[in-house]
C-alpha cells in the first residue's frame, strides 16, 4: 500500500501522483492520518452540532461590522510560549503570520500570501465600496487543538472578544 502524505510527517506523493496536481485535497482523511501518526488510538472524531450556532445578521452587510477569525498567529504572539485565543490590531495589515506548526501541504502552495487567510486588505476594499459597513479594529487568533473540549473552551472565549468589540459578523478563515 502506498504511503499517505503526511502520515508520520511524510510529504511524499500520494500514489505517485505529485500533490501539486492534485484535484483535490482529502482534509478529514488527513486528519485522520496526522493524529494515528501522533499516537492517538481513537480516531479523531469531528464535532457535530444538532443545531447550527449560527445566526441570520440582524442588520445589512453594507452596516455590519465584520472582523476575522483565523488559525494563524503573529510571528512574536508565539515566539517561546503556548498559542492562546488573542486579538491583534487589524491596522496595519501583518506582513507575515506563524504558520508553520499547521496542517497544510506544503510541498504544493506557501503562506507567504497573508490576504489568503488573513484578507484585510481585501474588507477595507469592500467597506470603501460600501460592502460592509466597518472592518473590526482588530483580527482574532485562536489555536488549533485535537481536544473538543478545548476548542470549544476558545470559541467561547472569541465570542465573548467579538461581542466586546461589537461586531455583527465573523468571517472564519481556517488553514
Amino acid at each position: 500500500m502506498p504511503e499517505e502524505p503526511f502520515a508520520g510527517g511524510s510529504n511524499k506523493p500520494m500514489d505517485g501522483v505529485d500533490p501539486a496536481l492534485r484535484s483535490h485535497i482529502s482534509y478529514i482523511d488527513r486528519s485522520r492520518e496526522y493524529y494515528r501518526a501522533k499516537g492517538f488510538v481513537t480516531p479523531y472524531r469531528w464535532i457535530k452540532h444538532r443545531s447550527s450556532p449560527f445566526t441570520p445578521l440582524r442588520r445589512p452587510l453594507s452596516e455590519a461590522t465584520v472582523g476575522v477569525v483565523t488559525t494563524s498567529f503573529p510571528p512574536e504572539a508565539v515566539e517561546g510560549r503556548s498559542k492562546a485565543v488573542m486579538a491583534s490590531p487589524s491596522s496595519p495589515t501583518p506582513d507575515v503570520m506563524y504558520t508553520s506548526d499547521l496542517f497544510w501541504h506544503k510541498k504544493a502552495t506557501h503562506t507567504d500570501d497573508v490576504e489568503s487567510f488573513l484578507p484585510l486588505k481585501t474588507l477595507r476594499t469592500l467597506r470603501a465600496q460600501g460592502r460592509i459597513g466597518a472592518l473590526s479594529d482588530r483580527y482574532y487568533s485562536i489555536p488549533t487543538r485535537h481536544s473538543h473540549r478545548q476548542t470549544k473552551g476558545f470559541a467561547a472565549e472569541i465570542v465573548a472578544l467579538c461581542r466586546e468589540d461589537g461586531l455583527d459578523a465573523v468571517l472564519l478563515v481556517p488553514l
